[in-house]
């Protein structure tokens, strides 16, 4: 009897692990398929003269020199921002809104990665819209033209 026992708690032991681990890798799965199509929605949801707005920050010398997503080397003196899904390529009109000031600047990298903003400026972009001193402002960005590269 105690034999019986010990087997079948065995068995039940044995099976439910298994379970346990068959969904865990289903749910991985599940999860990772939903990200993508989360970024391919937010990719394929922006047009020519769509208006945003937001948080907007800069980066400067610590990026100076470093590759960026698209593959160019980051040049601080440019007029360039990073976004997170807009295509590589894509011509922005941004305004500061703390002081009416603008600038066209073109996507070449990814970010910003601080939840609550949409752009992330070069260091010369984020001069000419008078932001060093702030780091991050409220902005309007007007798409110009989007690109062709994701």
């Amino acid at each position: 009897m105690k034999k019986n026992i010990i087997l079948a708690l065995f068995i039940f032991t044995f099976m439910s692990s298994c379970t346990a681990g068959n969904r865990f890798s289903s749910n991985k799965s599940i999860q990772d398929t939903s990200k993508n199509e989360e970024n391919i929605n937010k990719k394929n949801t922006y047009a020519e003269g769509q208006i945003l707005t937001g948080e907007c920050s800069y980066y400067g010398t610590k990026f100076h020199g470093r590759k960026t997503a698209n593959g160019e080397i980051y040049d601080m003196y440019k007029l360039t921002a990073a976004h997170k899904y807009l295509p590589f390529g894509t011509i922005l009109e941004v305004e500061n809104l703390q002081n009416g000031k603008k600038v066209r600047v073109r996507i070449n990298d990814r970010g910003p990665f601080k939840k609550g903003r949409i752009l992330d400026l070069s260091y010369n972009a984020a001069k000419t819209v008078d932001m060093i001193s702030d780091g991050v402002t409220r902005v309007r960005v007007i798409i110009i033209k989007l690109g062709t590269d994701s």
